[in-house]
């Protein structure tokens, strides 16, 4: 299992400055660069400044002129607000911009704020319409000259420019928790982007079991998985609380936006009363605790290992919930200097075995 870093620029205060959000986040996105992580990736929201990514393409290629191996991932474009051809022709450039670094990960879209702005006030649920329409049409525009004459868009022969650097194309990643776009996913070639939110261990078994099943009914498919959790690592098991708190106002905030039940006031959305959230088990501290990776080094690796077991070939750590910039820095270097090296020292251990049985010792 490798692993990688979700990160965004935040700001909740009027008081933060845009040069410390920034400073920060280039900051981490080093850390995570000289430690081993495999890919970095960052999202798409507009009007909200907690997630400051008017076009994540433009912020990649900034860090990428600062990093050096990582990967650097769109997660996630949010389909409905491009057009094919502008896509096509930004995301290649973007790959040129990194020297061929980007992964391409996409979805339909989470914030109903974001889509009354952005979509014409369309409900989110359907964007994964817009969604299963422009992936195999950017596809094919940066395979070449492509006409195309679909239900929300149309254009003549058109093609991307440039083309992208890696070929035929960057890797795709599609946001997916439900069987049906498992399904299309796989079957376009697409690897998967999952989260189990803050739902208990047991969703991680249960988007396994949608993962596995997809890739049974597309034979021949040899897509990646990537699944994404909050992550808070520290030195001592009381020093929970911190993280938990900052998880419970944050998910209030995400509450405000996906729901569109509060108010954002300059572009900072207020953190709703619990008596509004939904799923509020979700909201006990202890459940928090226990199904969000936070925790010692040690603890942590051994919640990991149900991801491991489950098939993930990367789990993503999710920093930006209004995590304090310290400890975002900590949780990365633990995470460097104790759990990395943990699980590619298992995994030396199994590419030897088989090694070590054909010597016949």
């Amino acid at each position: 299992m490798k692993f990688a870093v979700s990160l965004s620029m935040e700001r909740f205060s009027p008081q933060d400055s845009m040069a410390e959000a920034m400073a920060n986040m280039l900051a981490l996105a080093r850390l995570a660069d000289a430690g081993g992580f495999e890919t970095l990736w960052t999202s798409e929201h507009h009007t909200i400044e907690c997630t400051i990514a008017p076009n994540p393409f433009t912020i990649l290629t900034w860090l990428a002129q600062h990093t050096e191996r990582l990967r650097l991932g769109t997660a996630t474009i949010v389909a409905p607000y491009w057009s094919p051809i502008r896509l096509a022709g930004e995301a290649a450039l973007c790959d040129h911009l990194t020297g061929g670094r980007l992964e391409f990960g996409i979805a339909r879209g989470a914030y109903q704020y974001e889509f009354d702005r952005m979509a014409g006030g369309m409900p989110q649920q359907e964007g994964v319409a817009y969604m299963k329409e422009l992936v195999p049409a950017v596809q094919k525009l940066w395979a070449g000259d492509y006409a195309h004459d679909g239900h929300y868009w149309q254009f003549p022969l058109a093609t991307a420019v440039p083309k992208p650097r890696q070929q035929p194309h960057p890797p795709i990643w599609v946001a997916a928790r439900d069987p049906g776009t498992f399904d299309w996913a796989v079957g376009i070639g697409a690897s998967i982007l999952s989260t189990p939110l803050a739902a208990p261990p047991a969703e991680v078994a249960v988007l396994g079991e949608k993962f596995r099943k997809a890739v049974a009914d597309h034979p021949g498919r040899r897509p990646r998985f990537m699944m994404q959790r909050r992550t808070c690592v520290y030195d001592r098991p009381d020093e929970w609380e911190v993280a938990v708190r900052h998880s419970l106002d944050h998910g209030r905030t995400f509450e405000n936006l996906f729901q569109n039940i509060g108010t954002v006031t300059n572009g900072f959305p207020e953190a709703v009363p619990f008596e509004t959230v939904a799923n509020r088990a979700n909201y006990d501290p202890a459940s928090v605790r226990a199904n969000l990776m936070f925790g010692t080094p040690d603890e942590v690796i051994e919640k990991l290992q149900l991801y491991e077991d489950q098939g993930v070939d990367q789990y993503c750590l999710g920093l930006s919930f209004n995590l304090p910039f310290a400890l975002q820095q900590k949780t990365l270097r633990l995470f460097i200097d104790e759990v990395i090296p943990h699980f590619e020292a298992r995994a030396r251990d199994r590419s030897r075995a088989p090694r070590l049985a054909a010597a016949g010792r």
